[in-house]
Order: C-alpha cells, then sequence, then structure tokens
C-alpha cells in the first residue's frame, strides 16, 4: 500500500471519528434544557472574549499566508478579524442567549373526532455540517445557534482561515465542557485538506443536512456530490431600483450604503437601476459619490450618455457578483423593466426599491421574487443579527425548508406527538 493511500484512510479514519463523536453530542445535546443551553452560550462568548489575544494571533497568521499566496483583496477583507469584529461575533453570541428556544414549541395542535389530540412540535435537525469559507465569525454565529436550537455542528472552514477558527472552536469547546455540555457538539474537520470536504459529503449516516457558504463553484460543487440533503446560500446579486417617484437623497445614500457599507458581503448591492425619467438628474452625482468611495462604474449605454467615460457594461457583468468595490448601472423605463431585469439576472437574494409611490412600492414587493425584498432601505440589513434573529447560519436561496436568513427556527423540523386513550383504527 502506498504511502498516499495510507494518508488517504488515516485522514478517513479521524473524520469519521469525529462525526462519530458529533453524531453521539448531537442526542445528548438534543435533551439539554433551555437553561443548560443559554449557561453554555454565555460561557462562550466570556470564552470567545478572553481568548481574543490568541484569536487575533492566529487569524494575523491566516492574513500573511493569504497575502502570500496573493489571494483577493475581497477574500482578505472577509478573512480579517479586529477587536471591533470580535466584540460582534460576542454579541451575537450574546444576543442568541436572549431569544425563544424554538425546541419543544407546539406549532399547532388539535383533536380528531376519534378523540386523538396531535400536536405538531419543533425538534432539532440533529448534525448539521457547515462548509464555508473565509469568514471566521461563521464558527461562532454557527456553534451559537445550533447550540440553542438543539443541533450538534460539524464545521469545514476554509483552509485560509484554518488557524483562525481552529482557536476560536477551541475556546468554544472549552466552554460547553466547563459547563457539561458535550465538547463535540461543536466539532471541526481536523484538516484544512479538500479531501476532507469530499470524505465529509458522503457521510449521510451521521449527517443530516449540509449547509455550505461561499462562492457559487464552492456551492455547485457540494450541491453535486453530497449525498447528503444540502440547503443552499447561493451567491446575491442584489439589486437597488431608483423609482421616478424616489426621494433622490435618500436614493443617494441608500445605494452609497448597499455598495459601499461592506462590499465584500453577499447583501451588498451589484446592479444599481435607475428609472429614464430622473437618470439626468440623478446619476451625475450619485457617480460622482460612488466614484470618491473607489467603486468603479460599468454602465449600459443611457447611463455611459448621461456620465460620459464610464465603463461599458457587458452581459455577463449583470449576472455578476463582486464582492468588490463594482457597480454595474442601468437605466430603465418603467418598473415593469427593474423587475424583468431582476427576474433574469439576479440570484432571488435581496432587491431594494427606493420610491414615494405606494402602489409601485406594492408592484414591487408582489413581483420580485427574492428571499428579502426592501422598499426605501438598504439591502445590507439581509442578516440574522439585523433582523433580530441573533446570527445566521447563512442565507438560503433556495425555496424549500428555509429562505432567506437561517436562524433558530430554520435550524428545527417536527414531528407529530399523539395521544390516545385507547383508540384503534378500524
Amino acid at each position: 500500500m502506498s504511502a498516499q493511500a495510507t494518508d488517504i484512510d488515516s485522514l478517513r479514519e479521524q473524520i469519521v471519528q469525529a462525526v462519530r463523536e458529533t453524531r453521539e453530542a448531537a442526542r445528548q445535546l438534543a435533551k439539554a434544557s433551555t437553561s443548560q443551553k443559554d449557561a453554555a452560550l454565555r460561557a462562550m462568548a466570556a470564552a470567545l472574549r478572553d481568548g481574543r489575544r490568541e484569536m487575533l494571533q492566529a487569524n494575523a497568521a491566516d492574513v500573511e499566508a493569504a497575502r502570500q499566496e496573493r489571494l483577493s483583496a475581497a477574500l482578505i477583507e472577509r478573512l480579517a478579524l479586529t477587536e471591533a469584529r470580535l466584540e460582534e461575533m460576542v454579541a451575537s453570541v450574546e444576543a442568541v442567549v436572549g431569544l425563544a428556544d424554538p425546541v419543544g414549541e407546539v406549532v399547532r395542535s388539535w383533536t380528531r373526532p376519534n378523540g386523538l389530540r396531535i400536536q405538531k412540535v419543533r425538534v432539532p435537525l440533529g448534525v448539521i455540517g457547515i462548509i464555508y469559507e473565509s469568514r471566521p465569525n461563521v464558527t461562532s454565529d454557527c456553534a451559537a445557534l445550533c447550540l440553542k436550537s438543539g443541533n450538534a455542528v460539524l464545521l469545514r472552514g476554509g483552509a485560509e482561515s484554518f488557524r483562525s477558527n481552529q482557536a476560536i472552536a477551541g475556546a468554544i469547546q472549552q466552554a460547553l465542557a466547563a459547563t457539561g455540555l458535550p465538547a463535540a457538539s461543536v466539532s471541526m474537520i481536523p484538516t484544512a485538506d479538500r479531501a476532507g470536504i469530499d470524505m465529509m459529503l458522503q457521510l449521510d449516516q451521521f449527517i443530516d443536512v449540509i449547509i455550505p457558504r461561499g462562492g457559487e463553484a464552492l456551492i455547485r460543487k457540494i450541491a453535486e456530490q453530497s449525498r447528503i440533503p444540502v440547503i443552499k446560500h447561493a451567491k446575491g446579486v442584489c439589486h437597488v431600483y431608483v423609482d421616478e417617484h424616489a426621494n433622490l437623497e435618500m436614493a443617494k445614500t441608500i445605494a452609497l450604503n448597499a455598495k459601499c457599507q461592506r462590499p465584500a458581503t453577499c447583501n451588498a448591492m451589484e446592479t444599481l437601476l435607475v428609472h429614464q425619467t430622473i437618470a439626468k438628474t440623478f446619476l451625475p452625482e450619485m457617480v460622482r459619490l460612488l466614484q470618491e468611495a473607489n467603486v468603479e462604474i460599468r454602465g449600459c449605454d443611457k447611463t455611459r450618455a448621461v456620465v460620459p467615460g464610464l465603463k461599458a457594461a457587458t452581459e455577463e457583468d449583470w449576472f455578476t457578483e463582486y464582492l468588490d468595490l463594482i457597480l454595474s448601472v442601468k437605466v430603465v423605463g418603467s418598473l415593469e423593466e427593474a423587475v424583468d431585469h431582476i427576474g433574469r439576472y439576479g440570484s432571488a437574494h435581496s432587491d431594494a426599491i427606493v420610491t414615494e409611490e405606494r402602489a409601485h412600492a406594492e408592484r414591487f414587493l408582489r413581483d420580485v421574487d427574492s428571499a428579502c425584498v426592501y422598499v426605501n432601505a438598504s439591502t445590507r440589513f439581509t442578516d440574522g443579527f439585523q433582523f433580530g434573529l441573533g446570527a445566521e447560519i447563512g442565507i438560503s436561496t433556495d425555496r424549500l425548508h428555509a429562505r432567506g436568513p437561517m436562524a433558530l427556527e430554520e435550524l428545527t423540523t417536527y414531528k407529530y406527538v399523539v395521544y390516545g386513550t385507547g383508540q384503534v383504527r378500524q
């Protein structure tokens, strides 16, 4: 047997052992009380705060390695941890403590004519496998939400954030053990090797669902290879449409925020749509503000006629999630054209209209089939924490089981509990 085959067998054994331990932890965690889970979450928040020096050191090593490998600026921005981002991670965990425990909630209850009492009751999904890239905060966000909803979680972050994720997961596991819950409730795949993902995706006897977070290519690969059900978090080609009845000062503020506040996120605006009747008034100043923020503008022919010198947008641009300071701009002739453009090129993630005309707002909300639709607000709010959900596992663009920010409720399924008094079926 070759050394390579031996290494692969050894890696498979490590991964299967980790997954088995996570499965056993899930059985124990499903029985934990709300007070036990909340105590563990408080300990997790404290461990993250106390361990921030080690986490920042690990992250600095990851960032330096990413720079040495000439990874993209957008990826490095998502990878980097700061004191402020660590505090956001802590705040997200603490916010989950204050949320209602979904486990055991009676969704519906009814009595049949034969006297059977039936309840539809929320229960954990079981073991959730999460495969993600770049952002180390995903480790703590997912751990907190899975813990509160009674699920064990198996995490596989990107190779570029391996050190950061190990440091964060280590602190979380110490907090779990200290509060009497199994440390394996939050587990990491013990390798940065991509082979670990392939092996993980075949373990359908241990893992109940896979949730990928990352680029379009990663998500497509996982969906094609997995033997486990996948909830997809596809790309975010998000739009802001400035209607003919928009408050233009509001529109400038919203568009600037949607593009520039944090451009490397999936809820950042990638295409700005502008009604033709306001284009000459709105676009010159809007483009100036965006360019001052170092945004590269790629415009349609009508946009370039209003603001000469811009780069021409191609057909591919309308489909592109830039995750960077690049923006496509298109002038449209009507609300209907804007909606049609979003339907053709969008990713059903988050789209917004800026308008003072209520009928236009209602038509946009009705006709744009995205997970999140906005009136007079930035798409950057598509986020579990911003929605008051504590944190999020990700933002699902699927239509089955979960859609939009996935938080506690979306991490449960249900079972039917039936009470009888001796009934038999005739």
